[in-house]
């Protein structure tokens, strides 16, 4: 069944309205919780007051929950010289508005809001720097005042001599970039539902998030728990993206309520709290140079970029980390030395979302490809083709090291044959044609390309655990959680590929903790190399479990048996069939009975760990067609080709809907969706009038197009699909944009494209 376009099996569940996410979840004497967060981007807590008769809400403050500790670092590392992260509730300094500072707690969710109203937090302003490009300048203040700079962390990579090349080139582009904030946009926003067991002092938390295992481990290890008795459950989820993989001070403040309430605790998410307090990503700005010669070749290219990490670094500094580690893209760049300013600033916290640093690699190395044939006047798909690491170069080595400590190295693939299928598929030679038909209708008409790779299947592992019950159901368990993934029907297709069972009889289990232990997270385009990887593995070793068994009671060879409608038989022979739920119930352990031979755990089951075996690489090439309105400077896409290799579908039509989705993404990030502060800190984009994201009206139809080069570094060959869509897209629209506006513009290094920002670069900002 692996391959198979096998519907999804969630989706009846979920488009009928019978998903359960956690704001579906009621318990009974459940207290609602409202944030009260900073309306000052930089400020002293002077004071924090409350009319406690206000409808028998109640005020909690750290102090009253004992959360006056900063938060553990999510991704620690000794390159972070500030690892500042918040307290869950702030104490005596706020650094971002919508930082949280105390809870109202109150017996309806409408009563809690409403008792907001009733606070009131005495501030003493201090200056506030907002702009991470200008960071660390001397005379911008500091975002914490107990520091003397704004320097978090600065990473970097080298090899080659950029520097000499560069001095003795004859041929230098030199670009300023600036890839601006964007927002999470989830259909759900952050929940929690968190309870107290004062009977067996156990604490269970139901959490919208991509990382339920990492939020135990820091649940616990705040709280000195033991893990054990933690229980973390991830229900349905209405989209991930990256900011649910972090860990929030919400989830740590429940959790503190319920412990002293005794009582469960609830808070859900307004779209106003999640503009300002959820995490974003994507601001990074700077200066690239590079060498080239006669021929459009790359000989070496030096960066010096700033990334923004808002105001403290839950995260790391993971997202700066991975573009650092793909910066020579899918090209055979000789010479690279990059470096990137991690900086403070005064605005939300940033983390990862859709690409988490990829983006911001491949915009970058795609407008110097595009500024070199622009130098050159050389096709940009020749710059390309002359600059791409050969079929015949794999495994090919960038010496950078990755998150193991190994230098990176890329699987395998042929990046020319995707450029070279996208530029067909996109129907390039018929392109001046078309240009010149939206000519005659007063249009600009521009095309763009952009390639890139992606690293996907971070490690270090993940687990499963598969059990045949007696009733001949088959149960999967699994550390992945899913926010829309598909998981549940990817993970039915590989058992019942090796187990032979009707997939209705499978159930896939994820995403709690007190189910199945072990998990990392889901983020990354990790799970389709590590997380199904698992399962493959742990179904094989069952499998094989099945085939001994049933060959001991049919006295026939273990190679003679084969698995198929939800029993094991003699090859050939019909009528030998012993039904799986019949060797599982002989597997159940009875008192006085037969020990399970080879000291085999009782009943039918089997868990394995998977561990990481190095990187899946999926690459391709976008194609992205525009036509723009010189009266209003609208750009519209009008086609847009995707040509991906995701190594080996597990199901192609989950595949064609993670692109989809992604290329959305993407398109929002390339023409509308920015966060925007004023220079006081204060955000001005907190509802979807404000931060466009792009809608069904905005798609254009997308000719999707899959390679499969299967990756040697796990059991499957799969790579990951989820976030290849985003990558490249903002690289390929603005592009198509540069070329629709032709000598108008300078090379364009910048997103989102505006409107207004095109309307002025045809007619000028006075008109």
């Amino acid at each position: 069944m692996i391959g198979e376009a096998l519907r999804r099996r969630e989706d009846p569940r979920l488009i009928t309205g019978r998903g359960r996410y956690v704001d579906d979840l009621h318990m009974d004497g459940t207290v609602h919780v409202a944030f009260v967060r900073s309306q000052e981007a930089h400020a002293l807590i002077e004071s924090v007051e409350f009319d406690s008769d206000h409808d028998g809400a109640r005020l909690f403050t750290a102090s009253d929950l004992g959360l006056q500790a900063p938060m553990p670092l999510q991704n620690p590392g000794p390159i972070i010289v500030q690892p500042l992260t918040a307290s869950p509730l702030a104490t005596d300094e706020v650094c971002y508005v919508g930082q949280p500072i105390a809870m109202v707690a109150a017996p309806t969710a409408q009563a809690a809001v409403d008792a907001l109203d009733a606070v009131f937090v005495g501030y003493e302003p201090l200056p506030a720097t907002v702009d991470h490009r200008h960071a660390l300048d001397d005379s911008s203040p500091p975002v914490h005042r107990s520091s003397d700079s704004n320097l978090a962390a600065t990473v970097g990579a080298r090899f080659g001599d950029a520097a000499a090349v560069l001095d003795a080139s004859e041929r230098v582009i030199t670009l300023d970039l600036d890839q601006h904030r964007g927002a999470l946009a989830s259909l759900e926003g952050r929940a929690v539902l968190a309870q107290w067991s004062d009977a067996d002092q156990t604490l269970s938390v139901w959490t919208s998030s991509q990382s339920p295992h990492a939020a135990r481990n820091m649940i616990a290890s705040y709280f000195g728990l033991s893990p054990d008795d933690v229980r973390v459950v991830t229900p349905d989820v209405g989209g991930g993206f990256g900011p649910k993989a972090l860990i929030y001070p919400e989830e740590l403040a429940l959790a503190a309520l319920t412990r002293l309430l005794g009582v469960p605790v609830k808070w859900t998410e307004r779209r106003r709290e999640h503009f300002v307090s959820a995490a974003q990503q994507r601001g990074q700005s700077g200066t690239v140079e590079a060498a080239f010669d006669d021929s459009g070749r790359v000989t070496a290219v030096r960066a010096r970029l700033v990334h923004d990490l808002g105001a403290f670094v839950p995260y790391g500094v993971v997202v700066p980390l991975t573009t650092l580690r793909l910066m020579s893209g899918p090209y055979a760049i000789p010479n690279l030395d990059v470096e990137i300013a991690c900086v403070f600033t005064n605005a939300a916290p940033t983390g990862a979302i859709r690409g988490a640093g990829r983006p911001h690699a491949t915009f970058l190395l795609e407008r110097v490809i595009d500024s070199i044939a622009r130098a050159l006047d050389v096709d940009p798909a020749e710059v390309r083709r002359r600059n791409f690491v050969g079929r015949e170069d794999f495994p090919y080595t960038v010496p950078i090291s990755g998150s193991d400590g190994r230098p990176i190295s890329y699987d395998g693939g042929d990046y020319h044959l995707a450029l070279e299928m996208a530029l067909e598929a996109a129907n390039r030679e018929g392109f001046a044609e078309r240009r010149e038909s939206s000519a005659s209708h007063g249009l600009l008409r521009g095309l763009g390309i952009a390639s890139y790779i992606e690293d996907t299947g971070l490690g270090p592992y993940e687990g499963a655990r598969i059990e045949i019950l007696p009733s001949g159901e088959v149960i999967v368990e699994t550390g992945n959680s899913a926010q829309g993934q598909g998981h549940e029907t990817v993970f039915t297709q590989i058992c019942a590929d090796q187990l032979g069972v009707p997939v209705d009889r499978v159930t896939v289990r994820g995403g709690d903790t007190g189910r199945y232990p072990h998990g990392i997270s889901t983020v990354a385009s990790r799970t389709a190399t590590t997380g199904a990887g698992a399962v493959h593995v742990t179904a094989i070793e069952l499998a094989e479990t099945v085939r001994q068994l049933a060959a001991s009671r049919l006295e026939a060879a273990v190679e003679d048996i084969v698995l198929q409608d939800g029993a094991a038989m003699v090859i050939g022979q019909p009528g030998t069939e012993i039904p799986l739920g019949e060797l599982a119930a002989a597997a159940q352990p009875k008192l006085g009975g037969i020990p399970s031979p080879g000291n085999r755990l009782p009943g039918l089951s089997a868990e394995r760990v998977l561990p990481f075996d190095g990187l899946a690489f999926t690459y391709g090439t976008h194609v992205a067609e525009v036509e723009i309105d010189p009266e209003t400077g609208h750009t519209t896409v009008v086609s847009y080709v995707v040509v991906h290799d995701c190594g080996t579908m597990l199901n192609p039509m989950i595949v064609d809907g993670q692109i989809d989705g992604g290329v959305a993404h993407g398109l929002g990030n390339a023409l509308s969706e920015r966060v925007v502060y004023d220079e006081t800190g204060q955000p001005l984009t907190t509802t979807f009038m404000d931060y466009r994201i792009i809608t069904a009206a905005d798609m254009p139809q997308l000719i999707k197009i899959h390679t499969e080069t299967p990756s040697p570094n796990n059991p499957l060959g799969a790579k990951g699909a989820g976030e290849g869509g985003t990558i490249p897209a903002a690289a390929a629209v603005v592009a198509a944009i540069e070329d629709a506006l032709g000598d108008r513009v300078a090379p364009i290094t910048h997103h989102p494209i505006s409107t207004q920002w095109v309307f002025e670069a045809l007619h000028g900002p006075d008109r």
